[in-house]
């Protein structure tokens, strides 16, 4: 009993910790369209890594109408985009 309780400690630890590890990289951009019917952002971005991007500009759909409310066409933003369910998408903004 007492060893299946430290496997279970153990895994929980370690999910705890590997959850931390993991760091969300930032991406710099400009907003140069807003299409808020359709729930996507057209942006002009440096290099995004985590996708294995080049700089360019492209059209992203966002993980969160309420993301498009805070901004504009030609602000500055470091966003987060990722693949979901195969498309393209900004899931965080800062």
């Amino acid at each position: 009993m007492k060893m299946i309780i430290k496997t279970i400690a153990i895994i929980a630890m370690s999910l705890t910790l590997g959850g931390t590890a993991a760091a969300v990289e930032y991406t710099k951009g400009e907003v140069t369209k807003i299409d808020a019917k359709q729930k996507k952002l057209t942006i002009r971005h440096e290099e995004l890594k985590n996708l294995d991007m080049p700089p360019m500009k492209m059209v992203f759909v966002v993980a969160d109408e309420a993301m498009l409310e805070q901004l504009e066409e030609g602000q500055r933003i470091e966003f987060v985009a990722e693949k979901v369910n195969g498309r393209l998408t900004v899931t965080e903004i800062k």
